[in-house]
């Protein structure tokens, strides 16, 4: 089993006890409400000392504030850019023939309800009629056994309105969709 190990970055202004402390409490408290029943985590805290606050000297300022400074110090400041990107460059890059709309030729029209659809997929209008009839169908299934642990021993057929069981249905249990 592979150990994990949390690393604490303590900043060196007093209220950072209080506050780590609060941290690892909420930590522990998420923890343990996520896995219920399980023993609390395997690792411990562990103190992790940045570098540069640490191995280069703080920054003296005439007016002598040291926390200021090693707190701009232990900050991670993010990259800039160096120069303004031109309106030019950027619609360039925006307007990427990669990133514009493609235009689509397979498209049909279906032939159970005329809506757009694409070729070779199933029309969404009609996925949506077909998933309404088997919970429907379903329904009606579970009322007439009785639950829906108790399956009939033969298979069923469902008839639509003005359908007349065909000859191949004997015997079969039936099911009239309305």
């Amino acid at each position: 089993m592979a150990s994990a190990m949390l690393v604490l970055v303590v900043p060196r202004w007093p209220a950072a006890g209080g506050l780590l402390r609060n941290g690892w409490e909420l930590l522990l408290r998420t923890l343990q409400q996520s896995r219920p029943g399980l023993p609390g985590p395997p690792w411990g805290p562990a103190l992790a000392v940045q570098g540069p606050a640490v191995f280069t000297e703080p920054a003296h300022d005439t007016n002598g504030s040291k926390e200021i400074s090693s707190l701009l110090d232990s900050i991670f400041w993010m990259a800039a850019p160096k120069n303004r990107r031109s309106i030019e460059v950027n619609r360039c890059r925006r307007r990427n023939p990669q990133k514009l709309i493609k235009v689509k030729n397979n498209i049909d029209v279906c032939p159970e309800c005329g809506h757009l659809k694409l070729k070779h997929v199933l029309c969404g209008f009609c996925y949506e009629k077909v998933c309404k009839e088997t919970a429907e169908i379903r329904r009606q299934i579970g009322k007439q056994e009785g639950g829906p642990f108790k399956a009939p021993p033969v298979e069923t057929v469902v008839l639509y309105t003005g359908e007349a069981p065909s000859i191949q249905d004997q015997g079969m249990h039936l099911s009239m969709l309305y």
